[in-house]
């Protein structure tokens, strides 16, 4: 049963009795299907919903923020960051001051200049030469993945594929050396694995500092790659990284490391959940998979698109308000809290026809998967495209009856569609 909220007596949306509580841990918890009609419901109130996470006490202020759940709000606050700011934070909880001081500020907690700048840097290290050597890369890393699919048969397509292959496209283009992934990819499991909302009791106490220790190792490890390259440089984006020149400046090793764990999120994590939702999708809806096999050049990009879509890796991502704003009929003030539900948005009935519907022909496909539009649209998006085709056209020309036993086991998130594992068989269903 959808968790439910009598919600508070000041803000907007104060009117409707009952509604689902995106504040509360146990609506992350639920069955994916009732999440999605939640949100519809949420949708069909017509105005963003004020959600309290944390009541007015004797010491401390209320704390909540409103729910931007259509289309329309998403996109026209993603494209108005002046007014739609990222900073302090966009992650949910926002991070603690002593966090970004020991770990720096990832991008996507920035605004202009700062944000403005990194962005810069890190687009010109992307030089035509290292993005056309990636390309072929991720070429070579499908087929080694589906080689040791059909040599060792695994059960766990999230272990054995989806995870293994962003991890090593983005591991090649930083130029990660082979010993030290495993060490990454340790620190990477310690720092992530947790992220959900069902953690109670003690293990809660302990998990967040457990997964700090974690970052703080892997960011070391990759302030130390950036150290050495400084002095002997190689063809490789680390390089192109700490030695790129912009208004006199270059990537330090504490920008570095936070920009490798955003890869480690915005490249890594998010490639692997669509990659591993794209193959259940697939095999619940043999009929879209037939025609995707049946002329795959011609329905790869669609099919691309439509798995973001319907599974919507970021599920969300905070901003706050600069100054008083009137969008879309509806007041925000100063200081306010304002989430942005991509997974919602993409399911938006009034740009969507038929939204739950799993559809590789749909067209337009306007959806939010890699961001509203604006200065944080995803910068990843065309290795990440082009990692999902490269896999799949392996996959399914190989590898015909790999399909889905059961459903993904997912991760109780309120910030990303996590596949935890995902058992798979080989003969046709």
């Amino acid at each position: 049963m959808t968790a439910l909220v009598q919600p508070p007596p000041a803000p907007a949306g104060s009117e409707h009795p009952e509604r689902p509580d995106l504040a509360d841990p146990s609506f992350w918890q639920l069955p994916h299907s009732e999440r999605v009609q939640a949100f519809a419901l949420l949708r069909r109130l017509g105005e963003p919903q004020y959600f309290v996470e944390r009541p007015k006490s004797r010491w401390r202020p209320e704390r909540g923020f409103h729910a931007l759940v259509t289309h329309a709000d998403v996109i026209e606050a993603s494209r108005n960051p002046q007014v739609f700011a990222s900073a302090p934070g966009a992650t949910t909880p926002e991070p603690a001051r002593w966090v970004r001081a020991l770990f720096g500020d990832s991008m996507v907690n920035l605004d202009a200049p700062h944000h403005t700048q990194l962005r810069r840097i890190v687009s010109r290290a992307f030089t035509p030469r290292i993005l056309s050597r990636t390309e072929a890369d991720i070429e070579a890393v499908a087929t080694r993945v589906v080689d040791d699919v059909l040599a060792l048969r695994p059960d766990d397509f999230v272990t054995a594929v989806a995870s293994r292959m962003p991890f090593e496209v983005i591991c090649n283009l930083m130029g990660i050396p082979e010993k030290e992934r495993p060490a990454i990819l340790a620190q990477v499991n310690r720092a992530s694995g947790d992220i959900g909302v069902s953690r109670t009791g003690r293990s809660r106490l302990r998990v967040p500092g457990k997964g700090l220790r974690a970052l703080a190792r892997m960011q070391g490890m990759i302030a130390d790659l950036g150290h050495e390259r400084r002095k002997n440089p190689t063809d490789d984006l680390i390089s192109a990284l700490v030695t790129a020149d912009i208004d006199g400046e270059a990537l330090t090793g504490r920008q570095l490391g936070a920009f490798f764990s955003l890869l480690m999120v915005a490249g890594v994590e998010t490639t692997r959940n669509a990659i591993a939702h794209g193959l259940d999708l697939l095999t619940r809806h043999p009929e879209q998979r037939a025609l995707l096999v049946g002329d795959f050049d011609r329905y790869e990009d669609g099919a691309v698109e439509e798995i973001v879509r319907h599974s919507t890796p970021i599920i969300q991502f905070r901003r706050t308000v600069t100054r008083d704003h009137r969008m879309n009929g509806h007041d925000f003030h100063q200081g306010d809290k304002v989430v942005l539900f991509y997974a919602s948005a993409n399911r938006d009935e009034t740009v969507f026809p038929a939204p739950d519907a799993f559809d590789i022909t749909r067209t337009p496909n306007p959806h939010v998967g890699y961001g509203g539009g604006g200065p944080h649209y995803c910068l990843g998006t065309y290795l990440a495209k082009q990692e999902m085709k490269a896999l799949f056209r392996e996959l399914l020309t190989r590898a015909p009856g790999l399909h889905t036993t059961d459903a993904p086991v997912l991760v109780p998130s309120n910030f990303d569609n996590r596949v935890r594992s995902m058992p798979c068989a080989y003969a046709v269903p």
